[in-house]
């Protein structure tokens, strides 16, 4: 590798990431505002909601980096356009394919990047964030242990706890349960004590008073009692079970045990193979989108007016590219036997850069070309 491509190279990684801590921070910020209203206003400690935003960054990452790989391509393309330095370089006889070199290492280090977040750690930290959030929301006492406060841990149900003591020990406990439309309960006792069995968390209350109202008759019932077991089953769910998000699933579970998958959790073999191959396909976009960023203003030279047209250009055919992988899913998530159009996209972005590189190398054909569409233009 040559000065100038490690040179170039250097300029790429640098504004990679900064363009990409940049995106990040803003899309992080967003999530960040509701995790923290969720985890913090349901009592769970700091270190849950940086735990849950750690395990959200790779998810995070993985949106942003064909974007930030692609800004960076362009930045430091114009730039070195703009400060002549390409313009030096053609003259003294290197192509455009040399001069894309840097480009297509780094092209090739953003796709290696983006297959071990697609492979290996999106579907990981998606797996264990799903296992935290389902715990957390088990948490009774994220829930109920919040003493001096008039808390609603579930729909028709008033929860107030007078004080905590040291040992655990729940002092001036009130609960209504108003589920039920014809019927409201409301108990009241000195102590209580929270305790699980198994998986079922209960609250043990001691020398209370029920008081059962009616609503056909407005009649109210009360009972004491010295110690009475409230089932909390209902304001601490269980742990979601069932299928598995096809995001969190393994890559190599998917790889070989497409079968058990379907027939266990009964994800199709279309949309499986969709999951797969995308995950594949992050990949090669993420080198075509550099690549299309760096032939498209290679195309122009140098001018006083910039590259602006290139730039846009770029931009256009970034849009083309992400709108198609949206498109080609379908058809794959319906038949799994047209997986390679998922591929599609990037191989459409690797050829047009490939066409613009082909046509930067003939900058007299080029200049015909937009000629010739400039006179049917004034024609």
């Amino acid at each position: 590798m040559s000065r100038y491509d490690r040179y170039v190279l250097s300029q790429y990684l640098l504004f990679f990431g900064f363009f990409a801590l940049i995106l990040v921070a803003v899309f992080w910020i967003n999530r960040a505002v509701s995790l923290f209203d969720w985890l913090i206003g349901d009592g769970q400690s700091v270190l849950a909601f940086l735990e849950i935003s750690a395990l959200s960054l790779p998810n995070l990452v993985r949106m942003v980096l064909p974007l930030a790989a692609f800004a960076a391509t362009v930045w430091v393309t114009n730039r070195l356009n703009s400060e002549s330095e390409l313009t030096v370089l053609r003259a003294t006889g290197s192509s455009p394919w040399q001069l894309a070199r840097p480009a297509m290492v780094f092209g090739l280090l953003s796709a290696a990047m983006m297959s071990a977040l697609s492979l290996f750690l999106l579907p990981a930290s998606l797996a264990q964030m799903q296992f935290r959030e389902a715990e957390l929301s088990r948490s009774v006492s994220a829930k109920l242990l919040n003493a001096g406060n008039f808390l609603h841990p579930s729909a028709g149900i008033t929860f107030f706890i007078g004080s905590i003591e040291p040992d655990g020990t729940l002092q001036n406990v009130f609960l209504t349960d108003q589920r039920d439309p014809s019927v409201e309960i409301t108990y009241t006792s000195d102590r209580a004590y929270l305790v699980r069995e198994d998986d079922e968390a209960h609250l043990i209350l001691v020398d209370g008073l029920a008081q059962r109202k009616e609503a056909h008759n407005d009649r109210l019932s009360t009972t004491a009692f010295s110690d009475f077991s409230y089932p909390l089953g209902d304001l601490s769910p269980a742990r979601a079970a069932g299928a598995r998000p096809l995001r969190n699933i393994p890559t190599l579970d998917l790889l070989r045990e497409r079968a058990s998958i379907t027939e266990e959790e009964g994800h199709s073999a279309g949309a499986q193979a969709e999951e797969l191959h995308l995950r594949f396909a992050r990949a090669a976009v993420t080198f075509a989108v550099v690549m299309i960023g760096v032939s498209t203003l290679l195309m122009g030279g140098f001018s006083r007016f910039g590259i602006w047209k290139q730039v846009l250009g770029a931009f256009v055919l970034l849009i083309l590219i992400e709108g198609m992988r949206g498109v080609v899913a379908d058809p794959v998530r319906e038949n799994a036997a047209m997986w390679p159009l998922i591929y599609l996209p990037a191989t459409l972005g690797v050829m047009i850069s490939v066409l613009f590189l082909h046509l930067a190398t003939r900058p007299q054909a080029l200049m015909r070309l937009t000629r010739r569409k400039t006179q049917e233009t004034d024609a």
